[in-house]
């Protein structure tokens, strides 16, 4: 039986049109990704204890919730250029 597959209503004629991304949400998107990997040398090391985490454990941590809010940051910045 020939019929339209589920979810092929949303597609006219099988593009999807896409926006490219604005430099200012690219580069706020980028901050986690060279925190976490460009400074390897500062936060590898086990001693300052951190609320009873080694200091890089803590430092991988804290940079999980400034990612979040990169994200969100970038989240609003390009909803809001509709």
């Amino acid at each position: 039986m020939r019929g339209t597959a589920r979810g092929a209503s949303f597609y006219t004629n099988g593009t999807v049109e896409t926006k490219r991304p604005s430099l200012a949400a690219v580069l706020i998107a980028l901050i986690p990704f060279a925190g976490m990997c460009f400074s390897v040398g500062l936060w590898d090391r086990a001693e300052p204890m951190i609320f009873g985490l080694p200091f890089n454990l803590a430092w991988l941590l804290g940079w999980i919730v400034v990612s979040s809010l990169c994200l969100v940051a970038a989240y609003r910045i390009e909803s809001g250029k509709r």
